[in-house]
């Protein structure tokens, strides 16, 4: 098993975080096994939050656990995080035609701001979830929060592409464009799946 890099964390919080960092670094690999009481020495804490971090590091796909087993790196998290990254664009493309279908909907002034300022299109997630939430669809906006929390970690993207891409997707939705606005979602969202796919190297990815 390979060794995770040594911290000193207080909270199930920030055990997760050191936990899903040396997993996704490599310093952790799939089937390598969590154990409770070697963890808790390791992060100087007792078992509890180290108990909450599996979990919820069990929640984002990172980590196994098995009843009277314990816990270990999943080997399947690449492949579920390619699968879900796939579910997330279908979603995300459906979210950005219903937004422009009801140009903007309850967000639309929010989404104004965006094409105004280019600056506060910085933050990634927030302007995804007023897209979620100009769809008018809360079902949607359900399934992609449960979605998102799940492959958000496994990401990355190019933030001053971002910013060009949030504005024209805006703009769209606010004009009423819905397939501009599908089309659109749908470029950008292939930009973080060939990330993902060129940060692990996953075979079988154009």
């Amino acid at each position: 098993m390979a060794e995770p890099s040594s911290r000193v964390e207080s909270t199930g919080d920030s055990i997760a975080n050191a936990l899903r960092e040396d997993i996704l670094s490599g310093r952790l690999r799939g089937g390598d096994r969590l154990v409770e009481e070697t963890l808790a020495k390791q992060f100087g804490v007792s078992r509890i939050p180290v108990r909450e971090a599996l979990t919820r590091l069990q929640s984002e796909g990172f980590v196994r656990i098995v009843r009277h087993k314990g816990a270990t790196v999943s080997e399947t998290m690449l492949t579920d995080g390619r699968e879900l990254l796939q579910i997330r664009r279908g979603l995300e493309v459906l979210a950005a035609q219903l937004a422009a279908q009801n140009r903007g909907g309850a967000v639309s002034g929010e989404l104004a701001g965006i094409v105004e300022d280019e600056a506060a299109t910085e933050d990634h997630s927030p302007f995804h979830e007023l897209v979620a939430t100009a769809s008018g669809n809360r079902q949607l906006v359900e399934l992609l929060a449960s979605v998102n929390r799940r492959v958000h970690w496994g990401l990355g993207h190019n933030p001053v592409a971002s910013m060009g891409d949030h504005r024209i997707l805006a703009i769209a939705i606010l004009n009423g464009s819905v397939v501009q606005a599908g089309y659109l979602m749908d470029e950008h969202l292939q930009r973080d799946e060939r990330y993902f796919s060129e940060k692990f190297e996953l075979e079988g990815d154009a």
